[in-house]
């Protein structure tokens, strides 16, 4: 698959917990290297998971966004490559940035601080994919993210009060539009944890599709032991049973997103 155009950045954002956020933003980037993709995962939430999952190291003392963020360290000096391929790289995180929103309210153009150094990234370096993984709430680096990103990826999966928190989180990204970033856009919805065998499921899925007609992929993401696994062993699901039924799905949205351009060419260069 050919990956031409502008470097696509987006940020998978949900502030309702245990919605598979992480996990959809690493997947999602694996099958995207996979794809042919030259992918690179931003860690922005101070947990890790990403890194780990990515396989990256993220001890106290590696350099991580938490750097890039507070003391200006160019992302080049930072990211490392991911052992599932040479085209999937990861900007990790450690455990300094548990402190970093608290740090980053004296800092001079606080909300802009990860837009500006991966600016200077991609002015540098060929990437087609840069997809950023939020903490699950509204901070500092949340607004570094949207403020970062050309695109909104939000995860919901198909169980009870699926769409709860959501009208918030619609609320933040129109804030950011109007006052911080006014090309960021919600371009992808990914119904995850889906289980064929309740009605309910189906009735989420079908209210979601509802709500977001354009922006809902046709791929759900299945609920699956080995997707829950991978983390577990420093992996995606893609490196880890690449044959699962989440493996595939996974692999099937990504060319879902891969397909589905940017509105127009102009948009799409930031104009």
């Amino acid at each position: 698959m050919r990956f031409d155009g502008a470097t696509r950045v987006f940020t998978v954002s949900n502030q309702k917990g245990g919605v598979g956020k992480t996990t959809t933003a690493v997947n999602i980037a694996s099958a995207m290297a996979d794809l042919g993709a030259t992918v690179l995962v931003i860690d922005l939430d101070p947990q890790g998971n990403a890194s780990t999952a990515l396989g990256v190291p993220h001890t106290a003392d590696t350099a991580s966004v938490y750097d890039v963020l507070i003391d200006e360290m160019p992302i080049a000096e930072a990211v490392q490559v991911s052992p599932e391929s040479t085209n999937l790289w990861c900007l990790p995180s450690t455990i300094h940035l548990a402190g970093a929103e608290i740090e980053l309210v004296s800092q001079v153009a606080r909300e802009h601080r990860l837009r500006t150094a991966l600016q200077e990234y991609l002015s540098e370096h060929d990437v087609d994919i840069v997809i950023i993984d939020c903490p699950p709430s509204l901070g500092l680096l949340t607004i570094n993210a949207f403020t970062a990103a050309t695109e909104v990826m939000i995860p919901i999966q198909c169980e009870y009060y699926a769409l709860e928190g959501l009208s918030q989180l619609l609320g933040n990204i129109r804030m950011i539009q109007k006052h911080l970033n006014p090309t960021l856009r919600l371009s992808t919805i990914l119904l995850t944890m889906f289980d064929g065998r309740t009605r309910l499921a189906q009735q989420v899925a079908d209210e979601v599709r509802g709500h977001f007609t354009d922006e809902v992929l046709d791929t759900v993401i299945p609920r699956s032991v080995r997707v829950s696994e991978a983390p577990s062993f420093g992996q995606t699901v893609i490196a880890y049973d690449g044959q699962s039924v989440g493996a595939i799905a996974y692999r099937e949205a990504a060319v879902e997103i891969a397909r589905r351009a940017p509105r127009t060419d102009t948009e799409g260069k930031g104009n």
